[in-house]
């Protein structure tokens, strides 16, 4: 008989080879350890911890098999469940609205069990969205509909691919091993902050592509939703189809389950959706700049020296303060070591910046996103559910006007925003007051908590308005809207995620939904 163990705070020292882990484990065992004969070792989980930078280690969780039972709890159960199929029989193939994390993610698990969704996306598939993105970065020539917004993959595609969650959710490891099917590498399996970068991110996109449609998926990029078809029945309302326009005409799709898998960029479909009724809320999210700095400084303040001289990977960072007089929070965000600031807008006369980071991470500048708090009490509207796109909007078009017009964003450094110098009023002039003052307020609290991140020339870029949607669609405990059967809002867009890993979560949990209430298509002929 064999016993399944999972352990914790396994330590090895920098350059210790990984076959020590089997005898570290039975050193921590003890006695009754020492006798078990251990196999089937599995990482679960990487990290490092640089406290005491004269003598970093590498920690790690370990799951094994014994063939004796051990003081240890069982190693837990990370098999993704599915769901168990329904009996009731679709009319039409569910349709799923977007192919970024969350549709991505929805329409996968759907396929794998049978149900054969019809996806559209009204960016392009992932290989011509590379190219317009980079006509963009190149030739400040922006496409609307296939940008770092909108497209295969998401916003994400375009950014670090980082896979780093608050939630705990045991659909994440069935994720991260879709990932490494489709071709990330398998570090992002235990790592304790995976990423996968947004070059091979890009291959994995395209490979859970092709498996949607070898499932028998359908999937239709440049089409975009232009109204949902509703019919009110009984007191209720509910999905009956969509409409979509494709290569400038329109057509209709017939559909009682769509998942609404909207990015946080999708400002149109919000508005049309608004004007449909479908309850919505305003939402809090954040506002503020790029900031960058040498990677190697962050690394001396994380390690007390260069990843490269330490063997180890560029440190990483999360910071945050409170302030004391508005209350707002100030913090880093999407941290992308190794990497660099790109511009990603989505509409014309607007700027907009993010941060990526390949696989490599090895460009030797680190950036993250510096945010404060914007609360719905700041938007113009106290009664427009979609006020807060109205905010974002405002500070875009400043941020574009005050970076010359032509898509290049405002830049300064740090020393002069903090002094209100003349060179930074384009990046100062693109915030609202209240950010800028918390910026000043915290960036000497963040250098004390890590050295160098408030040195006079880290460089600050104007304007991060994306961090998360301004918007929340809502919906009830089966994530169905809260007026409409048969429509499910989901992931970043509908108010439900904020990141990659979330975000295919919520599209995954919609499936299940989806699932648990139909028969797979493949079980009859469709009508």
């Amino acid at each position: 008989m064999s016993y399944q163990y999972r352990i914790h705070e396994i330590r090895l020292d920098l350059g210790e080879p990984k076959d020590r882990l089997p005898q570290k484990i039975s050193r921590k065992l003890g006695k009754e350890g020492r006798k078990a004969m251990l196999s089937d070792l599995k990482i679960r989980r990487e990290s490092i911890d640089a406290r005491h930078k004269d003598r970093i280690k590498m920690v790690y969780t370990v799951d094994f098999t014994s063939d004796r039972p051990l003081d240890l709890p069982q190693e837990p159960d990370l098999e993704y469940h599915r769901a168990q199929p329904g009996t009731e029989k679709l009319a039409h193939r569910p349709v799923v609205v977007g192919m970024g994390p969350c549709g991505m993610f929805a329409a996968l698990v759907l396929a794998q069990q049978g149900y054969c969704p019809v996806v559209i996306e009204r960016g392009a598939p992932v290989e011509e969205r590379v190219k317009d993105v980079q006509k963009f970065w190149n030739e400040g020539v922006l496409d609307p509909e296939s940008n770092v917004q909108f497209g295969e993959g998401g916003a994400g595609t375009f950014s670090d691919g980082k896979l780093t969650t608050g939630i705990k959710d045991p659909r994440i490891h069935y994720m991260l091993e879709e990932f490494v099917k489709a071709g990330a590498d398998p570090d992002i399996l235990y790592a304790h902050m995976p990423h996968i970068g947004t070059d091979v991110l890009r291959v994995c996109v395209m490979n859970i592509r092709k498996q949607i449609l070898a499932l028998g998926g359908e999937i239709h990029f440049h089409t975009r939703l232009e109204r949902l078809i509703l019919k009110e029945e009984d007191g209720s309302c509910r999905v009956v189809g969509i409409e979509v326009s494709e290569g400038g005409s329109t057509r209709e799709i017939e559909a009682e389950q769509v998942v609404l898998a909207l990015g946080h960029s999708a400002r149109d479909t919000f508005r049309t959706l608004h004007g449909q009724e479908i309850p919505m809320e305003q939402k809090g999210f954040s506002i503020g700049v790029r900031i960058e700095h040498p990677q190697d400084v962050i690394d001396r303040a994380q390690y007390g020296d260069t990843g490269r001289a330490l063997g180890l990977p560029p440190a990483v960072y999360k910071l945050n303060w409170h302030c004391r007089e508005s209350g707002r929070g100030v913090y880093t965000f999407c941290m992308c070591p190794g990497g660099e600031v790109i511009t990603a807008s989505s509409q014309k006369g607007g700027v907009v910046t993010n941060g990526m980071s390949r696989h490599g991470r090895d460009s030797g500048t680190a950036n993250s996103a510096l945010l404060v708090d914007v609360r719905p009490s700041d938007f113009p509207d106290p009664e427009d559910p979609l006020s807060g796109i109205d905010f974002q909007e405002k500070y875009e078009r400043l941020a574009y006007e005050n970076g010359g017009g032509n898509y290049r964003a405002p830049k300064t450094v740090w020393a002069d925003f903090r002094d209100g110098s003349e060179a930074a009023r384009p990046v100062i002039d693109s915030l609202p007051g209240f950010a800028a003052d918390s910026i000043r307020e915290a960036m000497p609290h963040l250098g004390k908590k890590l050295r160098g991140f408030d040195a006079d020339d880290a460089v600050m870029t104007a304007v991060e308005t994306r961090s998360s949607s301004p918007v929340r669609i809502l919906r009830d405990e089966a994530q169905q809207s809260v007026r409409v059967r048969g429509l499910y809002p989901g992931g970043e867009g509908a108010g439900y995620a904020g990141g990659i890993t979330s975000s295919a979560c919520d599209g995954m949990k919609i499936a299940e939904q989806i699932i648990g209430v139909y028969a797979p298509c493949a079980q009859y002929d469709e009508k």
